[in-house]
């Protein structure tokens, strides 16, 4: 009879890819919940974001990572400089490809990028659900002869499909390992680095164009008041132009209350209790653009 015990695993395995192929999407379905916000927009993520998913004899701590890109302004190369940075702090590299648009010259950088790290990496081929397995095969193709000897591993983040082999390849790479986080911790970010992400993914979601590339936003208080059941969170949007705060606030102020009416609502879902959240528009004019103000909000 063989009593073997398997050595538990752990390590950190980064999600790399073009802007909006599905990386926080992905993020989400390997957790079971939300730690990373999701918008149709590209370059939606700014920052590493950590997740952590724990079981009986692993734990795995997975990177998501801003879109890479060719960048031009100082915010999105900033961003891109975050995601060739954590390439060098993990066990195992996920980068994941658009089946729908197949490889690009982007794609051929991240290819560059994966081989002078030397990390393990698997190739992802995401969102099959929208294409027919023929049109796969060339996507495939050039993958193989640009990344040859990687597994590739078609899947669909959206719908979860092939999420559970991509669990048990991630988990044979990697080594055995401590658990670096209680079992119940899902992500090491702080609850007012949650809040000002859900802030800003409404602005995603309900302003267009270049108006929420030029935001900022930040928690400028965050009280816990148990006896009422209550946590009060005061939120500034830093604007880079005059422009966009008349947007941002809308007529009477209808878009920064239905901002923060879709904010509030899915803060109580997170938080367990209700919110009191106020919101409101400071012009930074070209923080994007300034070194200090990047850094003083948190890029």
């Amino acid at each position: 009879m063989n009593n073997k015990v398997e050595p538990f695993r752990s390590g950190f395995v980064a999600i790399i890819g073009r802007p909006n192929v599905g990386k926080s999407t992905l993020l989400n379905q390997l957790l079971g919940e939300k730690v990373a916000i999701v918008t149709p927009k590209p370059q939606t993520t700014r920052n590493q974001i950590r997740g952590i998913r724990t079981a009986p004899g692993s734990q795995v701590i997975f990177l998501d990572t801003p879109g890479i890109h060719r960048a031009r302004s100082l915010i999105n190369r900033r961003m891109v400089e975050v995601a060739k940075s954590t390439l060098r702090e993990v066990d195992l590299t996920l980068w994941l490809v658009d089946a729908t648009k197949g490889l690009v010259g982007e794609d051929e950088d991240i290819t560059r990028l994966l081989v002078e790290s030397g990390k393990a990496a698997l190739v992802l081929l995401n969102k099959i659900d929208l294409v027919s397995k023929l049109k796969l095969l060339p996507v495939i193709d050039r993958i193989s002869s640009l990344f040859p000897g990687r597994e590739i591993v078609p899947i669909s983040a959206l719908k979860g499909e092939n999420l559970r082999l991509l669990v048990d390849l991630i988990l044979k790479s990697l080594p055995e390992g401590p658990r670096y986080y209680p079992e119940d911790e899902i992500t090491d970010q702080t609850e007012q680095f949650i809040a000002a992400e859900i802030i800003r993914e409404k602005i995603f979601l309900l302003t267009r164009k270049e108006i929420p590339y030029g935001v900022a936003v930040v928690i400028e208080e965050f009280s816990e008041k148990p006896e009422k059941d209550l946590v009060v969170i005061k939120a500034a949007i830093h604007s880079e132009r005059e422009s966009h705060k008349p947007i941002l606030i809308g007529k009477k102020g209808a878009m920064l209350k239905k901002i923060g009416s879709q904010a509030r609502e899915e803060l109580e879902g997170l938080l367990g209790c209700k919110v009191y959240l106020e919101l409101f528009v400071k012009v930074d004019r070209g923080w994007t653009q300034d070194p200090n103000a990047i850094k003083e909000f948190g890029l």
